[in-house]
């Protein structure tokens, strides 16, 4: 028997298939939101009303006869071909990339942000497991650089950027901020220095004051979108989503509120 549907999902503030750009999917297993602007490819932000089914259970909600594609993920950068993660022990990385049709490509979060692309021309997807690692090891370049090297065009692409933690639920160590800062652009600007690199933060939204003394609030989800525009995707091609996995606690896992390791899955599936 499935769960009962936890109360946000028609709560009175928010009801039912109230967001913007976004739709809740219900189906027997449950209910998984997905990106209005990622129409025509199946694929899904799941909740922690789906723990304890993995990728390979979670696959036949999106599609029938689909192959499963997942990694081993390190909080890093690299993004592999889905061809190189096809069976247990999974390969180590945090992105991938379809090489074939019919292709589930799946990753998992509990604050992290879930990052699936699509190219609507040719069929092609990518998922990303962006966290402030990966976006400031510049992971979501590098899986763009993949799909246009089997052919895509970056202007073609669409990104879901999927539940995560918002940026006033989240505290960081300047450090942090800094790295994140620095990698906004492929090369440091000439005039790029702390000061400066902050100051990019504060302008894409992605940088707010904390009052312990060090510390910042970062928005790693807008960080990650002025990254994607600097770039080359147009803004209009890109979808956050409003929702923050800290304070959603009946929708989402989430490692800064309860310190336990779960995660809720993400998936995409490429077009044959």
């Amino acid at each position: 028997m499935a769960e009962a549907v936890p109360a946000p999902f028609d709560r009175p503030d928010v009801g039912f298939n109230a967001l913007p750009g976004w739709t809740w999917v219900g189906c027997y297993g449950g209910y998984y939101l997905q990106c209005d602007l990622l129409d025509g490819f199946e694929h899904g932000f799941f909740t922690r009303q789906w723990q304890g089914r993995e990728p390979e259970v979670l696959a036949g909600y999106l599609s029938a006869g689909v192959s499963v594609h997942r990694l081993q993920q390190v909080h890093g950068a690299d993004v592999l071909p889905a061809g190189e993660a096809v069976v247990d022990p999974w390969p180590a990385g945090d992105g991938l990339v379809s090489d074939d049709g019919g292709q589930s490509l799946w990753v998992c979060g509990a604050d992290c942000t879930p990052v699936l692309l699509a190219d609507p021309r040719r069929g092609a997807v990518a998922a990303c497991h962006a966290g402030w690692r990966g976006v400031a090891a510049r992971i979501l370049p590098a899986a763009i650089e993949r799909l246009e090297a089997a052919g895509s065009r970056r202007t073609d692409l669409l990104v879901a950027l999927g539940p995560a933690v918002a940026g006033e639920r989240y505290q960081v160590c300047r450090e942090v901020s800094l790295q994140v800062g620095a990698a906004l652009h492929a090369t440091p600007p000439p005039e790029s220095g702390p000061e400066s690199t902050l100051a990019s933060l504060r302008a894409c939204g992605a940088l707010a004051e904390d009052p312990q003394p060090g510390r910042d609030r970062l928005d790693i989800r807008a960080a990650s979108r002025h990254q994607l525009e600097r770039c080359g995707i147009p803004a209009e091609r890109i979808a956050v989503c409003p929702l923050c996995t800290v304070a959603e606690q009946e929708l989402f896992h989430s490692w800064r509120r309860d310190q336990v390791r779960a995660v809720q899955w993400s998936g995409i599936v490429a077009q044959a």
